[in-house]
Formats: C-alpha cells, sequence, structure tokens
C-alpha cells in the first residue's frame, strides 16, 4: 500500500474557569447550557465518542441506527490539556473514550498512537519569551504522559504559530513532529545523506543516487551532497510527504504540512453534509504517479464535527469507514507514516507564521486586519496595548518570582517546570513528592503555601496568554475578559506575596487599550468591573457557605469550589420562613493550602432578604456570647434586635445574596421562586379550567384570543405536558390528547423546557435500566417515554439513550431473543417484544450490520 489518508482533528477550548474558585461559571451566552465547554461537549466531544452510522438507501435499516463507532481511534488528534482536565471532573465517560481511541490507535497502526501533545494551554509560542516556551512545551508533555501512558511522538502549535525557537524547545524535549499550515513553509529541496535517521526508517539508497526529476517522492534529482533550494512562496507545496527542519543546536525535528484546500473545505464548503463526499475527496488526493508513498492529509479544529457542523460526526464516521473498505488507500496516523516513510526532504520554515492569520501572527499582537464576526467598523486596535501590558506584568513578577522561590525551592524555574504535576494531583502524598524534589529544606506549612502562592502566580502569568484572548474582535468578548481576569489573579498574588503595588502601573497599561463600545470603556474599566476586589479568599468563601448553607444541607466537611469548609460548631433555628445559622468554621484552600477558621451567621428573613456576617474566629468566649445573645433574640422573635446584633458583632464585614458566587445565587432564588410561581400557576389553572372551551371556539372562528387568556393555556398546558413526562406511570394516550388540546387552541410550546424533561427523564429510565436490563416495569417505562417523546412536534436529545439501548442490543438481547424463541417463556417473550418497540422509537437497528456497496 502506498496511498495512506490522515485526518487530524484540534479539540480545543480555552480556560474558562474562575481564576479564584478554579471552576466555570454560568455562561449566560452558552445557554441553554451552563457554559460552553457544556454546550459544546454534547455537540462535538461526546458525539464524536459515540457516532452514528445509520443504514444506507436500499437497505431494511435506511436512516436507523446500525453502528455507533468511536472517530477518535481512526484519526489523528490532539486535546487541549485544561480542557481534558475538565473532561475527567465533569465528563469521566468522555474522557475515558478519548483516552481508549489511543490505546485503540496504538493496535490499530502498527504501536503508534493517534494522539498528540498540545503545548499547555494555547499560548502563541512565538510571541512567549524562551522561558515560557520551554515550561508550555513541557507541561504539555507531562500532562499527555500522566493520562495516556505514553510519551508523545507529536505536538500540536496553538494555531499551528511557529519560529525557529519554538521548534527547538519541541526537539529539546525529544518531540518528532509537528503539523503546519502548507503557506508555513518557506523553501525546500532533497535531503543529502547528512541527514538524521533517528526520525524514522534508516534512508532509501535512493536518496544517493542521481535521477531525472526533483518532483517525485524518491527525491532523486540530486547527487551527494546538498541540493538548491527552491522557495515556495508563490507556489504549492507537496503536502503528501514528511519534511525535515534541521534547527540551529544541530537539532531535526519533521513537519507535516497538511492539505489546505481541502482542510478549508470542510468550513467553507459543506464538505461535512454528505460523508460519501467527504471521503472521495480524500481517496482523490492523491498523485497520479504509481509506486510513491504518498499522504492524503488535512487539519481542521475538531468543533467541526458536531459543533461547528451540525451532525458533522456522523458524516466523519461514514467517510471513515467507507475509507477503511476502500483497498486502494488505508488510513494512517503521523507517526506510523512517519516510522515507514521518514523525510527525505528538507524544509525550511516561514517564521513567525500561523494557520489562521494571514500576516504571520498579527492577530495575537496588532490590529492586523484579522477579525472574527463583530459590527464591520470594529478596530482591533486594543491588541497591542494589551499584549504589551501583560507582557510587562510577566516580566514584572518574573523578577519577584525568582528572588522570593530562591529561599524555598532550589531551582525556582525548575520547579515551575514540574509544577503541572500538582495541578493534576494535588493530593497531600504527590504535594510531599514535590517539595522532597524541589524544596531547599523542609518547609512549614506557611512556607508550602508561600511556595504554592509563587507556583500559582507563575502558573495564572501563563494563562493569561492564552491565544483566545486576540483571536476576536472586541475587548470585551468573554475570551479576553478571561484572560483579564488571570492577569487580576497575577495581580492580587503579587500584591499578597511581595506587598508591592503594582496593580496601578499594570491598570495604567490596560487604559490604552479601548473597546469599540463606548460603555465599556478601555481594559482598565473591564478589569475593575471583572477583578473582584477585594480579592475571593477564605473570607469570601465562609460567606458564601454561610448564605447557601441556609438553602442546602451540607455535611462537614464539604467542598465549596476549590476550597474545603470544615464545620467545627454549628447552630441552626428555625421559625416559620425565619432560618438562623450560626457557626464555627475552618476554611482551606485545597490549592495553596491557606487555610483559616471564622465565625459566621447568616439570617434568612424569608424571600430574597438574607443577611449576616463573617470575621475570623477570636476564640471560645467570643463564639459562645454570639450563640447565646443570637438564640435569646430569635426565641423572643425579636428580628430587628437580631439583625442589629449580627451587625455589630460583625462591624461591616456583612453580606447578603449579592455574597453568593453567580450558580449558586441562580440556585437559590430558584428555590426562593417555588413558592410564588406554584402560586401564580394555581391561579393560571383556575382561570384556564373556566375558560378553555372559549378559547378552542374563538380559535375555531379564528379570531384573535386576548392575551390574558392566551397566557393563562399557555402556561397551564406546558406544564401539564411537562409533568406527563414526570408521572411515576407515563401514559402515551394522555400525551396525544394534551398535543391535540394545544394544537386546536393554538398555544405555543416552551419547546426548551419540554425537550429537557423529556430527556432528563429518558436518561433516567435509560440509566437504570443498562443497571439492570431484564427489569421488565423499567423497560416499559423507558419505551412509553421514548415513544412520547418521538410525538413531540419538535426534536428531543435522544443520543444517550439511543447509546444505552445500543450496548443493551448488542450484550443482552441476543440472548433474550434466543431463550424468547427456545423457552417461550411470557415474561422473556415479553422482554423481547417491549425492547423492540424501544429500539423502533429510538431509531436503532435490530441487527446491526455494516453494509457494503455491493
Amino acid at each position: 500500500m502506498s496511498r495512506y489518508i490522515c485526518i487530524h482533528g484540534h479539540f480545543y477550548q480555552p480556560p474558562r474557569e474562575n481564576p479564584w474558585l478554579e471552576a466555570i461559571q454560568m455562561q449566560a451566552s452558552a445557554e441553554p447550557y451552563h457554559d460552553w465547554n457544556e454546550r459544546i461537549t454534547e455537540e462535538c466531544y461526546a458525539t464524536n465518542a459515540w457516532a452514528r452510522i445509520l443504514g444506507e438507501n436500499g437497505f431494511p435499516d435506511e436512516g436507523l441506527i446500525v453502528e455507533i463507532v468511536n472517530n477518535y481511534s481512526k484519526i489523528s488528534f490532539n486535546f487541549g490539556p485544561t480542557l481534558l482536565m475538565w473532561l475527567q471532573d465533569h465528563h469521566p465517560t468522555v474522557y475515558q473514550a478519548v483516552l481508549a481511541a489511543d490505546r485503540e490507535s496504538i493496535e490499530r497502526f502498527d504501536g503508534h498512537g493517534s494522539a498528540m501533545a498540545q503545548c499547555y494551554n494555547h499560548m502563541i509560542m512565538p510571541l512567549a519569551n524562551a522561558r515560557d516556551q520551554r515550561t508550555q512545551v513541557i507541561w504539555g508533555i507531562r500532562d499527555f504522559k500522566s493520562r495516556f501512558k505514553r510519551a508523545p511522538a507529536g505536538m500540536w502549535l496553538p494555531e499551528t504559530a511557529v519560529d525557529i525557537p519554538t521548534l527547538e524547545a519541541l526537539a529539546e524535549q525529544g518531540v518528532k513532529f509537528t503539523l503546519l499550515a502548507p503557506h508555513q513553509a518557506a523553501r525546500i529541496r532533497p535531503l543529502g545523506e547528512n541527514a538524521n535517521p533517528s526520525l524514522g526508517a534508516s534512508r532509501h539508497p535512493a536518496a544517493r543516487t542521481p535521477a531525472a526529476s526533483a518532483d517525485k517522492n524518491d527525491c532523486s534529482a540530486f547527487v551527494d551532497g546538498e541540493s538548491e533550494w527552491r522557495d515556495v512562496e508563490g507556489a504549492i507545496i507537496d503536502t503528501r510527504r514528511a519534511y525535515l527542519q534541521r534547527l540551529p543546536s544541530g537539532r531535526e525535528i519533521a513537519l507535516f504540512f497538511y492539505d489546505g484546500p481541502l482542510s478549508r473545505s470542510i468550513a467553507f464548503e459543506q464538505l461535512l453534509n454528505h460523508g460519501d463526499q467527504f471521503a472521495d475527496r480524500l481517496a482523490n488526493g492523491f498523485s497520479s504517479e504509481p509506486g510513491a508513498a504518498e499522504l492524503a492529509h488535512i487539519a481542521t479544529d475538531g468543533e467541526s464535527y458536531g459543533h461547528h457542523h451540525r451532525h458533522g460526526e456522523m458524516a466523519l464516521a461514514y467517510a471513515l469507514r467507507r475509507l477503511e473498505r476502500d483497498v486502494n488507500v488505508e488510513l494512517t496516523n503521523y507517526a506510523q507514516f512517519l516510522a515507514k516513510y521518514p523525510p527525505r526532504w528538507e524544509v525550511e520554515i516561514r517564521e513567525k507564521s500561523s494557520w489562521s492569520c494571514a500576516h504571520g501572527i498579527g492577530r495575537w499582537e496588532r490590529d492586523c486586519g484579522c477579525h472574527t464576526g463583530g459590527d464591520p467598523h470594529w478596530n482591533q486596535q486594543w491588541r497591542a496595548p494589551l499584549r504589551a501590558a501583560l507582557d510587562w506584568l510577566r516580566d514584572k513578577v518574573a523578577l519577584l518570582y525568582e528572588r522570593d522561590a530562591e529561599a524555598l525551592l532550589s531551582n525556582p524555574w525548575a520547579a515551575r517546570d514540574h509544577y503541572i504535576d500538582i495541578i493534576n494531583d494535588r493530593s497531600a502524598q504527590n504535594l510531599e513528592r514535590f517539595f522532597a524534589l524541589h524544596a531547599t529544606k523542609p518547609l512549614s506549612p506557611s512556607q508550602q503555601t508561600r511556595a504554592l502562592k509563587l507556583l500559582e502566580m507563575q502558573r495564572h502569568a501563563m494563562l493569561m496568554f492564552t491565544s483566545c484572548g486576540w483571536f476576536f474582535s472586541e475587548l470585551s468578548g468573554i475570551e479576553t475578559l478571561q484572560v483579564i481576569e488571570y492577569a487580576g489573579r497575577v495581580v492580587q498574588l503579587a500584591q499578597e506575596l511581595f506587598d508591592v503595588a503594582i496593580g496601578p502601573a499594570f491598570l495604567k497599561r490596560l487604559d490604552a487599550a479601548k473597546s469599540n463600545i463606548a460603555v465599556f470603556g478601555s481594559g482598565r474599566d473591564l478589569y475593575e468591573k471583572s477583578v473582584p476586589s477585594p480579592p475571593i479568599g477564605l473570607e469570601r468563601v465562609g460567606a458564601h457557605y454561610a448564605i447557601s448553607s441556609l438553602f442546602n444541607t451540607y455535611y462537614t466537611p464539604t467542598r465549596i469550589y476549590a476550597y474545603k469548609v470544615e464545620d467545627l460548631t454549628r447552630q441552626l433555628y428555625e421559625a416559620g420562613e425565619i432560618h438562623l445559622r450560626v457557626g464555627h468554621c475552618k476554611i482551606t484552600s485545597e490549592v495553596t493550602l491557606e487555610s483559616g477558621e471564622f465565625v459566621y451567621a447568616a439570617l434568612h428573613l424569608g424571600g430574597h432578604n438574607v443577611t449576616g456576617g463573617i470575621r475570623p474566629y477570636a476564640g471560645t468566649d467570643d463564639l459562645e456570647e454570639l450563640i447565646s445573645q443570637s438564640k435569646v433574640y430569635f426565641e423572643r422573635a425579636e428580628t430587628p434586635a437580631l439583625v442589629r446584633l449580627l451587625d455589630r458583632s460583625f462591624d461591616g464585614n456583612s453580606f447578603s445574596l449579592r455574597s453568593l458566587f453567580r450558580d449558586e445565587q441562580h440556585q437559590v432564588m430558584e428555590a426562593i421562586l417555588g413558592s410564588a410561581i406554584q402560586e401564580a400557576e394555581s391561579a393560571y389553572q383556575q382561570v384556564y379550567r373556566r375558560r378553555a372551551p372559549l378559547l378552542r371556539f374563538l380559535a375555531d372562528l379564528d379570531i384573535p384570543q386576548p392575551h390574558a387568556l392566551r397566557s393563562a393555556a399557555e402556561i397551564v398546558l406546558n406544564r401539564k405536558l411537562i409533568q406527563a413526562f414526570e408521572a411515576a406511570e407515563p401514559n402515551p394516550q394522555r400525551l396525544k390528547s394534551l398535543l391535540a388540546e394545544i394544537k386546536t387552541a393554538h398555544i405555543s410550546l416552551e419547546k426548551e423546557k419540554l425537550a429537557f424533561a423529556a430527556n432528563a427523564r429518558l436518561l433516567a429510565l435509560a440509566t437504570k435500566f443498562e443497571r439492570d436490563a431484564e427489569d421488565l416495569s423499567t423497560l416499559v417505562a423507558f419505551a412509553r417515554i421514548a415513544t412520547m417523546a418521538r410525538e413531540l412536534p419538535f426534536e428531543v436529545n435522544f443520543w444517550e439513550a439511543q447509546n444505552i439501548c445500543y450496548r443493551i442490543l448488542r450484550e443482552k438481547y441476543p440472548a433474550q431473543k434466543q431463550r424468547a424463541e427456545e423457552s417461550m417463556e411470557a415474561p422473556t417473550q415479553e422482554w423481547v417484544r417491549i425492547f423492540e418497540s424501544l429500539t423502533a422509537a429510538l431509531r436503532v437497528a435490530i441487527t446491526p450490520a455494516l453494509h457494503t456497496d455491493e
């Protein structure tokens, strides 16, 4: 076989965690999802791990799911390390599917895994200093090893932005290859016999033999020694081979240049609309010359497969299956191809170039003309001052870090290079190993905290250069606000560690970055709005805990984001709607190990009226006095006196519902609003019950319905639909009746809420069924809900239910079917009948098979 195909997906989202909480807070722009990571996981990362292949035209199971496959196992891919960390915590099944795909690819591709590493937090490497370049590569490799349990052969460069120092940083750490855009090659020539064969198999004898043509892959158009360079500017480099880049240090690295036009066709020519066309375009990406080994390969954002292009993962799965069956081509990955066919051509890159900026790397340092969306009259003049301000901050804190850390860490920069191991595993045992290796001496708890704060300052000083902060059109975008928040964390840690006021000088520099939207002002204005002041710390977490404990039952100790909270004393008093909690707690940062004890009191007066306070613990007597006085006022129902007591006791350190972090604000307000909504729904129910015939009569006469009556009908009927899915005994006939009533009365459906309710019930029953697949009652309910969901006049997410049904079909159904046919047992026959009705509702073929074109 001499024709190979490789599809590379760059799967990445910028880190979105609140820098003080280490967690993503609700993002309104991602609605109806909690945040963008959640949304894109459902649309892309998960769907590619369980991609559907549908029955083909002319077969009995046309349009039904005949196979569910893991796309990652057949393509080349990289995942951003920060995204993998999030997936590990929030979607472990997706995370494990990604790891499993790499293990499968090792077996598929002669021991060469398909996963590539990535520079840690998507920093534009040519714009980084040498120290950050080194750490980004080391963190990317060490993170990769900890997850995939092997060393990476290749590493993805963020935005494929490259220069020689960047390639040196890769080669120094043993990276064998990276992937670039075709326009990033400056000139090429056939290799002489002095090339290092360590990147693959030994050199072919043809590399030392003269021949006729320099255009052939056998690179025979030269004699011993070096041939002449050929500029590729204005020409198209042959992307079907590997190239070798020699480096000033004497090291070498292999480079692949992906097929640019074919890669762009995925984004701009709707190639993912049809899996057949996708496969055909890939299979036709070879030259007409026989014999030479060629690689047709593309690279795109992995989010193209499902997020940017809906159901793109299905087109990918179908194309991969077609290509697997094509005897004229063979799927591969870069590591396998490189081992079989090492570079026989040399290349020199175009310095400071990237795949997504026509001006090199201008997109991340100046108003180069590249932008994405937004008002066409906007400019990106904010990019340069933002970059300059962050560069200044990075260099300022680097000097302070090095000076201070030398007393605690034997080699501060080597310790930073290894700090990724702590980020990924903050256990006490791992921390002990880290300090044993890097500390100048045994460190006290306070010294360990200081060392960790120094390292955290450095971590955020790199996170603030995440490329997405400059990619888009406007300074006030969520990506740019994220890097500004990282910078705020750096400023606050520096202030805390060194007692130096670097904030004013930094803000002065940020002031030069101007938003295109007048209301947002400058980078300074956005900083002051986005960066909490005072910083989020132990006391603020304590205030959050005190308030939320009025509405939630916490077991002690509990975890509040990146903090552990342990109640040492707590008292709760209740009388009707009024609740009082008084306590003494210990709060510890899981990141820096900083710890403190606090006294708190929180008073809920009903509705949204919450007050209270928190302060450092000052001893048993002080606490007991607060508890005693609070109890007296509460039991006497002297609420004004109780409020005054709390004001005096906490002397300005008071709080309200505004002190809650964003997610919990929403949760608490939903709880508070619950009873009010129930009261309103009850009133609407009475109105609708009395006026429903009139509404139907008006609809029949095509006379506009009064807004008040129509609103009551919409609220009541939509609520009844949700209740139909939540019912203990699902009733398809009841649902049909409700849908008919809604259609007759011309009522609008709350599609988002209804889809959520249907999906939640589907998932709950599917999960229960998977735990006990022979439970007939669960199967009946599952099948009924699936059937009911199909009746809804809009799309419901059947994805996870289909996955579970497909697994049961493969693992349980054949034995049950055989048992039903042989034993004629009524319960087993009923199970088979109901399960087959479930597969019909979920559009899963009963006999999954790989159809051929024959």
